[in-house]
C-alpha cells in the first residue's frame, strides 16, 4: 500500500507539472530533503531547525505527499489499520457491495476523494455536479434573517433551514428523488470591478493589475423535494480543506487557545458566540457536548462547530456524505421534510409495492404489509429517523432497517472498519517544508511577520499530552479485543508544529460572504504543494481566490476587515517583497 501510494504521487507530480511551473504564483516546488539538500533540517538566520518539520517530528512526512502517514502512526504499529483506513477514504460507497456499503437513502458524496482530491482542497467550480471529482463545495442554504417556516416554526437569522439537512444532499438511490435537484443550482462567477475600501484593483507601486472573482449561488423553491419547501433562504459554498494534520490540530490544549483568544481579545472583536469579552472568558456556546457528555472547546470547521476529531468533520463525515450508518449512528442524515415528501410521491410508493416485497431487496424495510397506505407511513417513519434512540427504546432505524431484512441486525460499518479509518484520519502527516534556505522565502518571512499576518496565522504551537476523547464505536471495539481505546490512536504528545492557524473566527467582509460572516483561520501548512499535488491553488472558503495574492488583497477588500492592515502592507509593497511573501507561503 506504501509503496502503491508513492508511486500514485510519482506519476501525479509528472502529470501535473505543466500546471506546477505556469502557475500564478510562479511556485517553483523542491522536495529539499529527496534532493539531498544538505541545508535540509538545519536552522539559518531566519528559520529555525524545527520549521522544516510544520507537524513537528511525530506529525511530519518528508515527501512531498498529502496521503503520507505520521512516523507516530508508523511508531505505534498502527500502518496496517492505516492502509486500510486510507481504502473507506479512497473508494467508492455503494449501496449492497461490502466493505464499502450502505450508501444512502440520500448522500451527498459516494466517496470521500471527491471531495478532498488528492487529499487536498476542493477546486473551483462553475457547476454544481456530486459526481464531479474535485468539487469540494458543499451548500450552505440559511435563513438571512429571522422569520417562521411555512408550518409556523420560528428561525433565527443566519440559522440553517431544516427542510434539508445541513449538508444537503443531491443525490438519492431510486426510487427516492434527492432533497436538492442539482440540475436547478445555477453558480454565477461575479468579477469585482470595485473594491469598498476604495483601492485601485492594481499594486501602486507598479501598477501590476489583480483580479478578484466571488461566487453568486442561487437555487429556485422549485429544486427542493421537500414539504413544506423552505422561503427566506439565501445560499452560500463552502469547501472542504486539506485533511492532513488535523490530528496534530486535536492534540492542542484548551488552556493554551485560551490564551490567544485572550491576547487578540485586547485588539479585535470576537465572535461573541465564541468568547465573552466582559468575562475575557468563553462564552457557554464555546463548548461543544460530545456523546457521554464530555464538554471540549469548539475548534473545527469554518464555523466552529466542532471540537474532538473523534467527533470532528471526518468522523461525522464518513455517515453524513455517504448516510452510512454505524453502531453509534443509529439514524439516518435526513429531515422529516423531506420524508413527509416521499412518503407523499405516489411514484415512489408504487416503485415500492412493486420491488420491495423480496426480503433481499433494500427496499424491503419500508413494504410494511405492501399497501400503499401501510408503505407511505413506513416510509415516512423510515426517512425521518434523523435523531439517536433514546433510553434504550429502539427507534424506525434500528427496528426496521437495522433489525429487519435484508440488513438483519449487520452495521454498514463496523466497529473495526470505523477505526481504522480513524487511524488513518488522525494519522495523515504535514509535509515537510520546502525552500527554507532560500533567500527570497527567508525575506518572505520576515516581511509575513512585520505586516502583521502572523496575528492571525499563528505560525506555532505546541501541543499537550493528547490524552484525546474517544467515542463509543472505538470503545466498542476496543473491548472487544481487550485493548484500551486511549492508546489505540496515533498519539502527538509534546510537537512544537508550524500551522500557521490561531484556530480563532475573523471577519474579511467580502461580497457574499460566509454564513455568520466569521469564519476560523486556515491552517497554511502545506498549501504551497496544492498545485502539484491537485493541480489548482484555489484558497478561501469558497474557492474565490485563484492564487495567494488574490486571497491576501480579499483580506483587503473592505476597510473593516480584521487583516485590513496587514493586507495593506501587501498592497502597497514592491513586487519583489510581494513575490517573497508568497514564495514564503508556498514553503511553508
Amino acid at each position: 500500500m506504501i509503496y502503491q501510494r508513492i508511486s500514485k504521487m510519482l506519476l501525479l507530480g509528472l502529470l501535473v507539472l505543466p500546471l506546477a511551473s505556469c502557475s500564478d504564483d510562479n511556485n517553483v516546488v523542491n522536495n529539499d530533503n529527496l534532493n539531498g539538500d544538505s541545508q535540509f533540517g538545519k536552522a539559518n538566520d531566519v528559520f529555525e531547525a524545527s520549521e522544516w518539520y510544520p507537524g513537528g517530528e511525530l506529525g511530519t512526512d518528508e515527501g512531498m505527499s498529502y496521503s503520507a502517514e505520521t512516523p507516530a502512526t508508523t511508531n505505534q504499529g498502527l500502518s496496517n489499520s492505516f492502509n486500510k483506513g486510507e481504502d473507506f477514504f479512497e473508494h467508492l460507497y455503494t449501496i449492497t457491495d461490502a466493505p464499502r456499503k450502505g450508501l444512502g437513502p440520500a448522500w451527498v458524496r459516494s466517496s470521500c476523494l471527491h471531495c478532498h482530491p488528492n487529499y487536498g482542497h476542493g477546486k473551483f467550480q462553475n457547476q454544481y455536479q456530486a459526481d464531479q471529482f474535485g468539487n469540494g463545495y458543499l451548500l450552505v442554504v440559511y435563513h438571512p434573517t429571522a422569520g417562521t417556516t411555512a408550518d409556523g416554526k420560528p428561525y433565527k437569522a443566519d440559522s440553517y433551514i431544516t427542510e434539508v439537512p445541513g449538508m444537503p444532499q443531491t443525490k438519492a438511490m431510486t426510487p427516492f428523488s434527492a432533497p436538492i435537484d442539482e440540475k436547478q443550482i445555477n453558480i454565477k462567477w461575479n468579477e469585482v470591478t470595485t473594491m469598498p475600501s476604495g483601492l485601485a484593483m492594481k499594486f501602486p507601486k507598479d501598477g501590476e493589475p489583480f483580479a478578484l472573482q466571488y461566487p453568486e449561488v442561487t437555487i429556485p423553491q422549485s429544486a427542493f423535494n421537500t414539504n413544506p419547501k423552505p422561503n427566506n433562504y439565501e445560499v452560500r459554498l463552502e469547501s472542504t480543506i486539506g485533511i492532513y494534520g488535523t490530528g496534530l490540530l486535536d492534540a492542542i490544549d484548551e488552556d493554551d487557545m485560551k490564551k490567544v483568544y485572550q491576547n487578540e481579545a485586547k485588539h479585535v472583536e470576537l465572535n461573541p458566540a465564541m468568547w465573552d469579552k466582559t468575562a475575557n472568558d468563553w462564552a457557554s456556546s464555546a463548548w461543544y457536548k460530545l456523546a457521554d457528555g464530555t464538554k471540549k472547546v469548539k475548534k473545527f470547521t469554518y464555523a466552529l462547530t466542532r471540537a474532538s476529531l473523534q467527533d470532528g468533520p471526518g468522523a461525522n463525515a464518513i455517515w453524513n456524505i455517504t448516510n452510512v450508518t454505524r453502531s453509534d449512528r443509529h439514524y439516518l442524515y435526513t429531515t422529516p421534510a423531506w420524508a413527509k415528501y416521499q412518503s407523499e410521491d405516489p411514484e415512489v410508493i408504487s416503485y415500492i409495492k412493486k420491488h420491495g416485497a423480496d426480503e433481499s431487496s433494500v427496499l424491503h424495510p419500508y413494504y410494511a404489509d405492501g399497501t400503499e397506505e401501510s408503505i407511505k407511513k413506513r416510509v415516512n417513519e423510515i426517512l425521518s429517523c434523523s435523531s439517536a434512540p433514546k433510553d434504550g427504546v429502539e427507534n424506525a432505524f434500528e427496528k426496521y432497517l437495522l433489525k429487519g431484512a435484508p440488513y438483519n441486525g449487520e452495521e454498514e460499518m463496523s466497529d473495526k472498519d470505523y477505526y481504522d479509518f480513524m487511524v488513518w484520519h488522525r494519522g495523515l502527516a504535514v509535509p515537510a517544508a520546502r525552500n527554507l534556505d532560500n533567500a527570497q522565502v527567508q525575506k518572505g518571512k520576515k516581511l509575513f511577520t512585520q505586516w502583521g499576518c502572523v496575528n492571525c496565522h499563528k505560525p506555532s504551537w505546541k501541543t499537550g499530552a493528547d490524552n484525546y476523547w474517544v467515542d463509543k464505536s472505538i470503545k466498542a471495539y476496543a473491548k472487544s479485543i481487550g485493548q484500551d481505546p486511549n492508546t489505540m490512536l496515533p498519539k502527538y504528545p509534546g510537537q512544537t508544529i508550524y500551522p500557521y492557524t490561531d484556530l480563532v473566527q475573523h471577519r474579511l467582509f467580502m461580497a457574499n460572504d460566509i454564513r455568520t460572516g466569521w469564519c476560523r483561520t486556515t491552517p497554511l501548512w502545506g498549501r504551497g504543494l496544492s498545485s502539484m499535488l491537485t493541480g489548482r491553488s484555489d484558497r478561501l472558503h469558497d474557492c474565490r481566490a485563484r492564487n495567494v495574492v488574490e486571497a491576501i488583497m480579499w483580506h483587503c477588500y473592505n476597510q473593516h476587515s480584521d487583516a485590513y492592515k496587514s493586507a495593506l502592507n501587501f498592497y502597497n509593497a514592491t513586487k519583489e517583497e510581494r513575490d517573497a511573501v508568497v514564495a514564503f507561503i508556498n514553503a511553508i
